[in-house]
């Protein structure tokens, strides 16, 4: 064959195109387990590290395998619900068979359209319950994790990640540890719009649900308080009333579950 023709430069391309399309997929493939194991294992420390179960920092100096085990060990249920607040689903919590919701865009946008929706509740041997939040920050998706005591309305703890903030300002939601604990002891006002304040100045209120936002960042930190309240109206009807049933009875969130089902 005249290698110098043009049906030999096209024959030529198709096949290493087609030779590299299929190493890349088997490459894909192969690493698809651990790359799923991954995604499971750094989800469970960004909501340990909400549930105060350790240190962020330790968390994340732990191996896979190791988290997996402390999950299994600290969680105590774990189930999803609807838009009408109530039960539809459960997730197993055992070490070998860990179920999560990590999946959050699709859920973000059953939300905003008032869709079906499988939203995640996880509640700890230590009585704290955690959330996951989603949103849009300034390049890209903003999300998170945010504890609750048993009163269901406080904050026990939070974590925040992002995609591709800007390093030293909007990406400071991540790897300030600071920010996080701003978060620590504050409130959230079900049934109020909004029902969390994170804004420029928004502490010289005194408002007990209110944190202000990061200096220099201000679109992430927009984004952020938008998903924060997004959310937070999506849990609305579940945590409003173990708010309410806890405030009636001193029931922990386990408790006030077990009666609503």
């Amino acid at each position: 064959m005249n290698t110098n023709n043009n049906l030999y430069t096209v024959i030529y391309t198709t096949i290493i195109v087609v030779v590299v399309a299929a190493v890349l997929s088997f490459v894909s493939q192969s690493l698809k387990g651990r790359q799923d194991a991954n995604i499971k294992a750094e989800t469970l420390r960004q909501m340990m590290a909400a549930a105060q179960i350790k240190p962020a920092e330790e968390l994340y100096a732990t191996a896979n395998a190791d988290i997996l085990q402390l999950y299994a060990d600290n969680i105590a249920e774990a189930y999803t619900i609807g838009l009408d607040g109530q039960k539809n689903g459960s997730l197993e919590v055992s070490v070998d068979n860990i179920q999560l919701v990590d999946k959050l865009k699709p859920q973000n946008r059953g939300i905003l359209n008032g869709g079906d929706v499988t939203l995640p509740v996880y509640i700890f041997k230590s009585n704290v319950a955690v959330i996951p939040i989603y949103g849009a920050g300034l390049w890209g998706p903003v999300w998170g994790y945010v504890a609750f005591n048993s009163d269901c309305y406080t904050i026990a703890g939070a974590f925040f990640d992002h995609e591709s903030e800007t390093p030293g300002l909007g990406a400071k939601i991540k790897d300030e540890a600071w920010f996080r604990e701003k978060f620590i002891g504050k409130t959230v006002e079900w049934g109020e719009t909004p029902a969390f304040k994170l804004e420029k100045n928004a502490e010289e209120s005194g408002a007990s649900n209110a944190v202000d936002a990061i200096s220099g960042a201000t679109m992430t930190s927009n984004g952020l308080n938008a998903a924060l309240n997004t959310w937070f109206k999506a849990y609305e009807k579940h945590f409003g009333l173990g708010a309410f049933f806890n405030m009636l009875a001193g029931t922990s969130l386990t408790d006030v579950n077990k009666e609503e089902e």
